[in-house]
């Protein structure tokens, strides 16, 4: 009888560690979409580092899970679902055998896994392992070959690839260069040549990679002077997305471009997933932002008054507010509260429907000079006098920022965020759309979104762009390109400009206003505002929804606190039949390469869509 209690006991306190465990794993509702971020059992998931990934998928509309490592190796991992795995780089280096079996084991068994760049490299003593990476198998080429390359393990260098892979990576135009086949070239006489990332201001754009060795055994997508810099082959009945560039550390340090580009490419053309856009009615566009810099602008903007320019928008039109404009005293400002001039063009602009924000702080060339080097106590009271005297004209409060010269010390986006503004320009995350963005590793504002600029190789405001080397023909290519990318990839990217800077490209203008005037009759394509956007951001991230998936059915359920409206589901077509509205308000449209769910007003919509026959 003794031994009999003592299985007893034993076997309820299996059954209650299984039940623990259990719950643990299942915390949250198993969805057909959801995409798992594996971590080191040591690592917080409220870490910083596991954040940034969370935010990315947020902001690409698709559904990441942070789990640990102990997790995913637990039998019962075969009884959850999920879509696919990330290893991130950074903070899960180190791995032991029995993990590294079981990734390749999931792999085989038809599992998708995104590989990011030092993952698993090192052993759990924190040392390389043999003479390359255990995870060469998998990735499909050799590389941490610190045995035989020592210090030269890993090489810097610029990263290049076909057109074709930067537009699938949903990398804008101008991002990297040359984007396009040279005006007056056919497509077909052209040569085939790579393009490369580039930055704004310094063409030269240099990336960590681990140095390759062998042939790789799938598609290449990028690659650079180490070799492979990312690829996607079949291991066994899965495959692997290998990424020899370092993602999160990039986005920690204001380049995140190709972390949400990669996620976006696993989500979408590896998994199918179905993903939230992240505009309106899924409709892309471009913000242009003008900066008001000084009196120099006032001519310009009279001239514009004649440009077709003035009858598309809304636009966001910054203006720098106070009397002086290169130093204090020299009374060359825009000077909005004595102009007559000045009040007139931000009165009219208000009445057209644009909105007016704040470029910096009353001096524009002194604040520029100064906001990162002085203390913050001694600069602050240049951007409250700057929003005063607009508030006092506009009789609004201000709710958008750029900064002179692209200048943005943590302590103003902190600023602007605790004091009610919604959205900046901001000159780092070059490429990307409006995001909620990393300085240092850390998100320096809760809700305020940054709006990163696009630019065409290293200029982006149009004066700068002759001193590149930029023709016209060339530009307008530019501007066009993005006006189409922003459309066909149901996006939007930031453009900005100074009223003087513009005045030699008229005719460009007027030709790239016909280019978006038919875009916007087609339906395909919008301006937005900064404010306007950055509102729209805050709801989304309101959206709850799941994606659960009952013998090829995949139904799709969302909630919202108040209204469901203009939220759009995206399904691959490829993937998913039509869909079917079961609850709530919505309208489905095929779009291209996509089925297209908008949601009418309501706080709940549920539509579902089968999965096709393999």
């Amino acid at each position: 009888m003794k031994r009999l209690r003592i299985l007893a006991a034993v076997a309820l306190f299996a059954l209650v560690a299984l039940a623990v465990a259990w719950t643990r794993w299942n915390r949250g509702v198993p969805t057909a979409d959801e995409i798992l971020l594996l971590l080191p059992d040591d690592l917080p998931l409220n870490d910083p580092q596991v954040s940034l990934w969370l935010d990315a998928a947020s902001e690409e509309g698709v559904h990441v899970m942070a789990v640990h490592d102990s997790e995913f190796v637990r039998p019962l991992f075969s009884a959850r679902r999920c879509a696919g795995i990330i290893l991130p780089d950074g903070i899960h280096k180190r791995a032991n055998d029995n993990f590294i079996e079981s990734i390749q084991n999931y792999v085989a068994n038809g599992g998708k896994l995104m590989l990011v760049y030092d993952a698993g490299t090192l052993s759990p003593q924190g040392s390389y392992s043999s003479a390359k990476s255990r995870f060469s198998g998998l990735a499909g080429i050799d590389y941490a070959l610190y045995d035989t390359l020592r210090s030269g393990t890993i090489a810097w260098s610029p990263v290049t690839g076909a057109i074709e892979s930067f537009a699938q990576l949903d990398i804008p135009p101008g991002k990297y260069y040359p984007f396009a086949t040279p005006v007056g070239t056919s497509s077909s006489s052209a040569p085939q040549s790579d393009a490369t990332l580039v930055r704004y201001r310094v063409p030269e754009l240099d990336y960590p990679s681990f140095v390759t060795s062998g042939m790789y055994q799938g598609k290449v997508i990028l690659h650079s002077k180490a070799g492979v810099a990312a690829g996607e082959r079949v291991f066994g009945k899965g495959s692997v997305l290998f990424i020899n560039l370092p993602l999160a550390y990039l986005k920690s340090n204001t380049d995140g471009l190709l972390l949400h580009a990669f996620l976006e490419y696993f989500a979408q053309h590896m998994l199918g997933s179905p993903s939230l856009a992240s505009v309106p009615d899924g409709i892309g566009g471009i913000i242009l932002n003008w900066h008001v810099d000084s009196n120099a602008a006032i001519k310009p903007l009279q001239e514009l008054e004649s440009w077709s320019l003035l009858k598309q928008g809304p636009y966001s039109i910054h203006i720098t507010a106070g009397p002086d404009g290169h130093t204090i005293g020299d009374g060359l400002g825009f000077n909005v509260d004595h102009n007559p001039s000045s009040q007139a063009r931000i009165l009219e602009y208000l009445a057209a429907g644009d909105t007016i924000g704040s470029h910096g702080g009353w001096v524009h060339d002194y604040f520029a000079a100064h906001v990162d080097k002085d203390p913050p106590e001694q600069m602050l009271p240049f951007i409250e006098k700057n929003n005063q005297a607009l508030e006092r004209v506009t009789h609004r409060p201000v709710t958008e920022y750029s900064s002179p010269s692209g200048d943005q010390p943590v302590w103003v986006t902190k600023w602007l965020d605790a004091n009610g503004f919604l959205a900046y320009y901001f000159t780092g995350d070059t490429g990307m759309g409006p995001t909620q963005g990393y300085r240092e590793g850390v998100r320096p504002g809760r809700n305020i979104w940054a709006f990163p600029i696009a630019h065409l190789g290293p200029a982006a405001a149009f004066e700068e762009m002759p001193g590149f080397g930029f023709q016209p023909s060339e530009i307008l290519q530019w501007l066009d390109g993005m006006a189409g990318f922003t459309a066909s990839h149901h996006t939007a990217r930031l453009i900005y400009f100074h009223p003087p800077g513009i005045l030699p490209y008229h005719n460009i203008i007027d030709q790239w206003m016909n280019r978006t005037a038919q875009l916007s009759s087609d339906g395909s394509f919008r301006w937005y505002t900064m404010s306007g956007l950055a509102q729209f951001l805050d709801s989304r991230k309101q959206v709850a929804w799941t994606a659960s998936e009952t013998s090829g059915l995949v139904i799709i359920r969302a909630s919202h606190p108040t209204s469901l409206a203009h939220m759009t589901w995206r399904l691959p077509a490829a993937r998913f039949d039509q869909p079917a509205v079961v609850k709530g308000v919505a309208h489905v449209t095929r779009d291209g390469d996509a089925w297209t769910v908008v949601a009418g007003a309501g706080q709940k919509l549920e539509f579902n869509a089968r999965l096709h026959t393999p």
